[in-house]
């Protein structure tokens, strides 16, 4: 597994794999010269449709001989990329997670819900910035 993230092609653009970079926000990455030229070398854009995002943990999954970049992001950046990638019921269950940093009230059933909702245990530390042991301990209760 690599610290970057990925930036590769896609032929089909309505395949459902990764995130289009532009759905993320603004990326530090997109103005560098090494994306700007890897862009232009592949005749694409930064808002082509077939042009997508995925975290280092998801790099396996660009596809066998796809035109791809790794790309450095800040831990800012790679947080709303993998908010962006969670289903919908764990955005919003990581929504919480997030809004958690600032309140610790009722931390063991939020963390619960979570790991109910099938969050990972590591994204829920990455999320609430908890002891992974605490993680676990709401799990067991």
């Amino acid at each position: 597994m690599t610290d970057d993230a990925y930036l590769f092609l896609l032929d089909d653009a309505s395949a459902q794999l990764g995130v289009v970079p532009a759905a993320v926000g603004d990326l530090a990455c997109m103005e560098t010269p090494a994306v700007r030229a890897w862009l232009d070398a592949q005749g694409s854009t930064p808002t082509s449709p077939h042009l997508r995002l995925l975290p280092p943990e998801e790099s396996a999954a660009v596809p066998e001989g796809a035109e791809r970049l790794p790309v450095p992001l800040s831990e800012e950046e790679l947080n709303r990329l993998r908010h962006r990638m969670a289903p919908e019921p764990l955005a919003r269950v990581e929504e919480e997670l997030l809004a958690y940093r600032d309140c610790a009230g009722g931390r063991d059933g939020l963390i619960g819900r979570a790991l109910a909702a099938g969050v990972a245990p590591h994204r829920i530390v990455e999320l609430t910035g908890v002891d992974p042991a605490t993680v676990t301990a709401a799990a067991s209760s």
